[in-house]
């Protein structure tokens, strides 16, 4: 909320672009889905957003290059700014294709728009650098939450030094949070900034994540069930498809119900996925072989009675 209205405020302008399945926080120009064309202004997904809010938002594909040159040729001079989760973890795990984030980069610099990379979910998730820093993509701000927080209630934005000093009391555009700099949060956050510093520590965690998705991949495999799964970091995918999925379109194409009978399976072994097919799963440094070898030998045993 606070750095749409920070990039509507350095602009000048009314109009935000973001994509369908990624999810920013409940602000009432980002609780819009998309319309009914492939390019369109977005329609309120809550009672409550009025119609003319969400009207200033335009919904496309995530991964749809042309879709983003033909809004820019459209609106571009209008656009105030460009949201999205980098790696997308709210319609389940959907990586960038090739040139995507690139591509946003170019178009938000030729128009006078701002890239907003909302790395709430991949902060510190996917690298000690965020998505930004996997990607090598520069955003003009970012948002980050949950972790930096250590788990206590925190979240933050900041980027590019002309369009922060537009923020009160330097600015114009005004931000304020009855928790802002909540020393305990900090605490709690500076704690889990220290500890994932530690040489080696990405590397295992990018490790221990491969081994989940290709052992649960391999045992529906020796199954003959229809199924892949993919990992970027501590961030994985499963999808009940032969394919794996890198749009919205495609994520609800994958087989739900399937989903949800593995995950109450899976939970009557002790084992508990995040309770949605479409949600990104998340493995940490506290996983280790037991915990990863309990889990396999579940899935081989669920998907050998399916």
């Amino acid at each position: 909320m606070s750095a749409i209205r920070l990039a509507r405020g350095f602009t000048g302008r009314s109009k935000i672009i973001k994509f369908e399945g990624c999810y920013h926080g409940h602000d009432d120009s980002l609780l819009v889905k998309a319309g009914s064309g492939a390019l369109t202004f977005g329609n309120p997904s809550s009672a409550g957003v009025p119609a003319e809010t969400a009207a200033h938002t335009i919904v496309l594909d995530f991964n749809d290059i042309p879709g983003i040159e033909q809004a820019f040729n459209n609106w571009g001079k209008d656009i105030a700014a460009v949201i999205v989760e980098p790696v997308a973890g709210n319609m389940n795990l959907i990586a960038p294709n090739a040139g995507f984030l690139t591509k946003l980069r170019a178009l938000c610099t030729q128009n006078g728009s701002v890239l907003i990379f909302d790395e709430v979910m991949t902060g510190f998730r996917v690298g000690l650098g965020c998505a930004q820093g996997l990607y090598q993509i520069k955003p003009d701000l970012t948002t980050l939450g949950k972790v930096i927080g250590g788990g206590m209630p925190m979240a933050a934005f900041g980027g590019r030094r002309d369009i922060m000093q537009c923020l009160a009391p330097l600015g114009p555009v005004y931000q304020a949070g009855t928790l802002s700099g909540n020393p305990v949060a900090v605490a709690a956050g500076m704690a889990t900034l220290k500890q994932i510093q530690a040489p080696g520590f990405y590397d295992k965690l990018s490790t221990r994540t491969r081994q989940l998705v290709d052992g649960v991949s391999a045992a529906a495999k020796r199954h003959d069930i229809a199924f892949c799964a993919q990992s970027i970091g501590g961030m994985f995918g499963l999808y009940f498809s032969r394919e794996i999925p890198t749009s919205f379109a495609e994520v609800m194409q994958c087989d739900k119900a399937a989903f949800n009978r593995f995950f109450h399976a899976m939970l009557e072994e002790g084992i508990y996925f995040a309770p949605s097919a479409f949600e990104a799963g998340f493995v940490s440094a506290a996983h280790g072989d037991i915990e990863m070898e309990k889990t396999l030998a579940a899935a081989d045993k669920i998907f050998k009675n399916w």
